[in-house]
Parts: structure tokens; C-alpha cells; sequence
């Protein structure tokens, strides 16, 4: 792993609480750049699990418009990593936040 700065950031909301509760899967965003390896050491050595798989989902940034010279710009885009744990681990973490 090179020398990224990877930042990794649980997300709050009540379909991610179901998800980590009822399947053992957790959801993070995660900066822009990084594959699906490099997710599963951070997550592991961080939290000191063990996963068994994580999926990506490439959320698009959001479309604005420069009012004055009617531009279109879009934000960057960010990336939702759900992580999937062994059974029995769990991130306390997350559900204290």
C-alpha cells in the first residue's frame, strides 16, 4: 500500500444500523482512489477483524451550476464501501457513534 491518505468514515443512518445488526455488514465512505484491498487492510487493521468480502458503490458528485457564466460543474464523486465481516466479529465503533 503506498503512501495514500486514506480516510474511512462510517456512515450513520438507519439502513447501515439494519445492515451491521441483522447481516454483520458494515458501511463506510471512503476517499476516491483506492481499491477493494487496500479497503480490506485499513478496515482490518484498524478495527482488528477479520473480512470476508467488500463490495464498492461509486456514488457520483452533485451536478451545480455557475450562475453567471452558466456552467456546469460536478463535485467529486465518493466511494460507499460495505464490508463484510467473519462471523462473531463486530465493530463496537460503529454502532456507539
Amino acid at each position: 500500500m503506498e503512501n495514500k491518505n486514506i480516510k474511512l468514515q462510517p456512515v450513520i443512518s438507519e439502513k447501515s444500523y439494519e445492515l451491521a445488526n441483522a447481516l454483520n455488514k458494515y458501511t463506510f465512505l471512503v476517499t476516491g482512489g483506492i481499491n477493494k484491498i487496500e479497503i480490506k487492510q485499513l478496515v482490518e487493521k484498524e478495527y482488528k477483524v477479520k473480512v470476508l468480502k467488500v463490495n464498492t458503490v461509486v456514488r457520483p458528485g452533485k451536478l451545480y451550476r455557475d450562475h453567471k457564466t452558466n456552467k456546469k460543474f460536478r463535485k467529486g464523486d465518493s466511494t460507499k464501501a460495505v464490508v463484510t465481516l467473519k462471523k462473531g466479529d463486530k465493530i463496537d465503533e460503529f454502532l456507539n457513534i
